[in-house]
């Protein structure tokens, strides 16, 4: 019997796994932070090049463990390799999708999804399979970005166009690229007695921080399976995503480019 499945509309391209690289748990999972401490069993699902995963092994290390999964076994070797050359041997790897875990009820204290809800075809089937795994007392926590909070400026019409491109491929994949705003309602719905609601924000506001960003997402219009997607449906054809990928770069040499993007986070309990 074929439950939902998971589509992960960014693809594993190098562009995507760049910008991957860079997050940490700093940045990423600030709002979980106080709730790790040594000993603690945590499970990161959708851990992708593992830099988030590193981080957290560390805080409930040594004598915690960490199961991280995604649904790529080429990018679980890259965070495994990743994850060894910190000197960690605390974690182990797992292909898993977060609707159908392998593991057993109550098996974790910590529950961990950074940027995956919205790429789930059931999100409030997914979360109720993180709350199944969860010890009593534990914590389920999620984070995910807002496409519809991105704003920009100057203002760049190609980066416009880049934006509804993508909010409507990810909504063909089945997911919901705004999901951040949603993080509140579909844990509720999900059956958790106790739901902590917040919010941070990514802001790229110097000229090589800028750069970075929208080279980035230059390439990743070009070469990711977003844009495979997009070309395949008919939703853009290559001339289009390289005249996406030129105002990217024009937005970007802008001396004074300033873009940023709210997340949503829930810690989730009960």
């Amino acid at each position: 019997m074929s439950g939902p499945s998971t589509v992960y509309t960014h693809g594993h391209q190098e562009a995507v796994l760049r910008s991957h690289r860079s997050r940490g748990a700093a940045d990423s999972a600030a709002y979980l932070l106080p709730e790790l401490r040594p000993g603690q069993a945590l499970l990161d699902v959708g851990c992708g090049p593992g830099t988030i995963t590193a981080d957290l092994a560390e805080l409930v290390g040594p004598s915690g463990r960490v199961v991280a999964v995604d649904t790529s076994a080429e990018v679980l070797e890259q965070a495994a390799a990743y994850v060894a050359g910190r000197g960690l041997s605390n974690v182990v790897f797992e292909v898993a999708d977060v609707h159908r875990l392998s593991h057993r009820d109550g098996e974790f204290d910590v529950v961990h999804a950074h940027q995956v809800l919205q790429h789930v075809a059931d999100p409030v089937a997914a979360l109720r399979e993180m709350r199944r795994v969860l010890a009593p007392g534990g914590v389920v926590a999620a984070r995910d970005v807002d496409y519809a909070s991105m704003t920009w400026y100057p203002e760049a019409p190609a980066l416009d166009d880049w934006l509804a491109l993508y909010r409507r491929t990810a909504r063909h994949n089945g997911g919901e690229p705004d999901a951040g705003r949603r993080l509140l309602s579909w844990a509720r719905e999900a059956g958790f007695a106790e739901v902590t609601a917040t919010a941070t924000t990514w802001t790229f506001a110097t000229p090589e921080r800028c750069t970075w960003w929208g080279g980035m997402w230059a390439d990743r219009t070009v070469d990711s399976a977003f844009a495979r997607t997009a070309v395949a449906e008919g939703f853009a054809d290559r001339a289009e995503l390289e005249r996406i990928a030129a105002g990217w770069r024009e937005w970007s040499g802008a001396g004074d480019a300033w873009f940023s993007m709210l997340h949503g986070e829930v810690l989730a309990r009960g």
